[in-house]
């Protein structure tokens, strides 16, 4: 039964997140691309103030699989390495948090591009 609140709450969160996002591409002018930089920030402000912690322990896949996670996954790995190699650690440490999930968007983005024949919107 444990698991089944889980993925419960991971649909919880992750589609209260993914509703903000919506509401704000619907009811504003905002830009897809700005509101995706909207939620990068704000999930390294909110786990910057220890707010966003809470919701990824509660919610799990549902709040670390949208942006707000690797927002809050770059800013945990800056917070870990400025605690064990100081001033650059801050700086390498979300890059190394973060580098598989970005070696895997480069490389299967790459990989389905050599599949299929990408076209530009008209």
């Amino acid at each position: 039964m444990s698991s089944l609140t889980d993925y419960l709450w991971a649909f919880l969160i992750g589609g209260a997140i993914c509703t903000v996002g919506q509401v704000l591409m619907s009811l504003t002018r905002l830009t897809p691309a700005r509101i995706l930089v909207l939620f990068v920030t704000s999930g390294v402000v909110l786990t910057a103030l220890g707010l966003y912690s809470p919701v990824v322990e509660a919610g799990g896949a549902g709040a670390t699989v949208p942006l707000t996670g690797f927002g809050y996954a770059l800013a945990t790995g800056a917070i870990e390495g400025a605690k064990t190699e100081g001033l650059l650690g801050a700086v390498t440490g979300g890059v190394k948090a973060t580098a598989a999930g970005i070696t895997a968007a480069v490389f299967f983005g790459y990989l389905f591009a050599l599949i299929f024949t990408p076209k530009t919107k008209k």
